[in-house]
């Protein structure tokens, strides 16, 4: 039987998605490659229709923020593999249009490419368009910077490739400094060893958002082919290899995020000890050296220094998890260190461990990272002096609605503006480049080059200042000369904020105890369900709707006071600005819990988030003992609120 033949026996007996079939059939005639016949032959010869459905369902979806999917499929073909061995990487990516392999990352780069002339054209700009290429640690990574890289010069592009891996907000500051239309950078985040991703950022260094984000997928959607024709030698672009100079005006921007060095003289903060590990990742590349250069003493893991894409001694490289930091924590209890910090792969998000009141090495969450960190340098900057009653309104504090409340009332607490974003930290991007677009004329035409100092008084004096920005998962942000979150910029913050805690006598733990007695204790849990493949996928937007369509009138035992649902409400945030329609519910509750749900968007699940709080009377504290009760009754009450939602998501879909 023909290949056409058992494909189509498998659409009729309900083996086969008849969409898959389809797609198979576009790939095949959009490429000659024999390792995609081969690919599909083995796996229909062999009744792997689900691996195949996965692989095919759909055309991988060019989103808001690029493309992300596997690149090594659940089942690796013999085509696939090659001559490598079944412990290393296969020879070629995943072979599917649902998945990240070279077919889909050229019709990305040349449908970027096609957009980014005609908006050029548009803008009356003239000359050639140009892209920041950068790349992690992930596999085929480099091979897929270095094959985008030749395909936008021979489509009329400069093009500037790093010289080897380097962190996403790196590739950021880069578009910014070069004044590049575009940044691209291959990664899967902290996903697991089986995905990649090519992320895109526009001319502001920003995730792009409209109308880049609808035009781009446009162009890149009505790619269907495989092959291209270069254009003739005289115009195409120009290839530039980054490399050390750029990694040097990058590294003297995100030192200065440390606001008070001295602090390294004090005795108690000297001797704090930190333990850092990159995860195989990017992070490697350059904390080193700003843990180094700034005076913190430190070791890394020298397992998760190497440089490696199967991530071969975590099951998944994201600081999120507790078992991806477990080495670093092994390593500091046996070096008596106080403090873990590791980073994803792109070195975008930050996850740290810290001593407890008995000396137990406790896992921070996002929520109270960021916290802590706002906290720390929206105070700083009033000792300093850097605001003042003068000045402060034009401070701003940046998180997305699903980050912990306690950061609205930090800034509450010092007079600090705090605005909220949809998820996703081009949306944070999206609020600073309206900033910077306020600033006077002669101001801006040199604004990227200016020092942190004069850049910070003409923000504080013409528009708004960043103190700090962040989102619940782990991204981190403290200036605007990069628009990414900063695993490298975060790491200076966290080390500063131990630092700082040290020199008064405390663990962070104590310090961040001390700022709960402040505001209030705030509690926040997320959890998600992981609905993977074609199936998945369609469980996933059953269960995303039927909130929108049966929003719950009782949660756990208490009345549902307000439901905000972002797929159709007219939303603003504290500016008076409204967002964008996101499919995200936010759901209060009468005892004060409250819960949002949303589809991830970027991986094959459906997130929640839920909160809890204890918050003091006006002008009062919390006690030690009230603290402690506020605790144990606060997490009861989220774990609850789980368990009740854990029963209904099953009653939803069963529906």
């Amino acid at each position: 039987m023909s290949l056409a033949d058992q494909l189509q026996a498998a659409v009729t007996s309900g083996h086969l998605l008849p969409a898959s079939l389809e797609n198979i059939k576009a790939l095949l005639a959009a490429s000659d490659n024999p390792v995609y016949r081969a690919s599909i032959e083995e796996l229909a010869a062999a009744g792997e229709w689900a691996e195949l459905n996965d692989r095919f369902f759909q055309a991988l979806k060019f989103g808001t923020g690029g493309l992300r999917g596997r690149t090594i499929g659940k089942i690796v073909t013999k085509a696939e593999r090659g001559a490598a061995p079944a412990d290393q990487r296969p020879d070629h990516p995943c072979v599917g249009t649902n998945s990240m392999n070279f077919y889909n990352v050229s019709r990305a780069t040349r449908g970027l490419v096609t957009y980014i002339k005609a908006w050029r054209e548009n803008a009356k700009l003239g000359g050639k368009p140009s892209i920041v290429f950068s790349h992690d640690t992930r596999l085929f990574s480099p091979e897929f910077a270095k094959f985008c890289a030749k395909i936008a010069t021979d489509c009329g592009a400069d093009v500037y490739l790093f010289d080897g891996c380097r962190a996403t907000p790196e590739m950021s500051f880069a578009v910014r400094q070069l004044r590049a239309d575009a940044g691209v950078m291959l990664t899967a985040s902290h996903n697991p060893p089986h995905d990649n991703g090519y992320k895109v950022n526009f001319n502001d260094g920003a995730g792009i958002v409209e109308p880049h984000a609808t035009g781009i997928i446009k162009d890149v959607n009505a790619i269907k082919d495989e092959s291209y024709t270069a254009l003739p030698e005289a115009e195409q672009g120009k290839l530039t290899l980054l490399g050390d100079e750029m990694d040097q005006q990058y590294l003297a921007r995100v030192e200065t995020m440390m606001l008070q060095p001295e602090l390294l003289k004090q005795e108690k903060a000297k001797a704090l000890k930190i333990v850092f590990t990159a995860l195989h990742g990017t992070g490697g590349v350059l904390v080193p050296v700003l843990l180094k250069k700034l005076g913190f003493t430190f070791l890394t893991v020298p397992e998760q220094d190497v440089r490696d894409g199967r991530f071969p001694t975590v099951k998944s490289p994201n600081p999120e998890n507790a078992s991806a930091l477990q080495m670093a924590v092994d390593l500091a209890n046996k070096e008596g260190a106080d403090i873990i910090i590791g980073t994803d792969p792109d070195c975008d998000r930050m996850g740290v461990g810290v001593r407890d009141s008995s000396g137990k090495m406790v896992l921070l969450t996002g929520n109270q990272v960021g916290s802590l960190m706002g906290w720390y340098r929206i105070k700083t900057m009033l000792d300093l002096g850097i605001l003042n009653d003068g000045n402060k309104a034009n401070a701003v504090l940046l998180k997305t609605f699903v980050t912990s409340p306690m950061q609205d009332a930090i800034a509450a607490k010092y007079g600090i503006k705090c605005v909220n974003t949809l998820t996703g930290f081009k949306w944070i991007g999206a609020k600073l480049a309206k900033y910077e677009a306020r600033l006077p004329a002669e101001i801006l035409k040199t604004y990227r080059d200016l020092n942190a100092a004069d850049s910070r008084a003409a923000r504080l004096k013409h528009s708004t200042f960043l103190v700090f920005g962040g989102e619940e998962s782990y991204g981190y942000m403290g200036d605007d000369f990069s628009r990414d979150k900063d695993g490298n910029g975060a790491v200076v913050m966290f080390a500063e904020l131990a630092a700082y805690a040290a020199s008064l006598g405390l663990t962070v733990a104590g310090l961040l105890d001390k700022v709960y007695c402040e505001v209030g204790y705030f509690l926040e849990r997320n959890e998600s369900k992981v609905f993977e493949g074609a199936t998945g996928a369609a469980q996933i937007a059953k269960l995303a709707d039927s909130y929108g369509s049966n929003p719950p009138k009782e949660v756990d035992g208490s009345a549902v006071i307000k439901v905000r649902d972002f797929r159709k409400d007219e939303i603003a945030d504290e500016e008076g600005e409204v967002v964008q329609k996101e499919k995200m519910l936010f759901v209060d509750l009468a005892d004060g819990r409250s819960f949002a749900v949303r589809p991830s968007g970027t991986e094959p699940k459906i997130k929640y988030y839920m909160f809890g709080r204890s918050v003091p009377a006006a002008g009062q504290s919390l006690s030690a003992d009230e603290l402690a009760a506020a605790k144990a009754k606060v997490s009861a009450g989220l774990a609850s609120m789980w368990a009740w939602l854990d029963k209904d998501i099953d009653a939803r879909l069963a529906e």
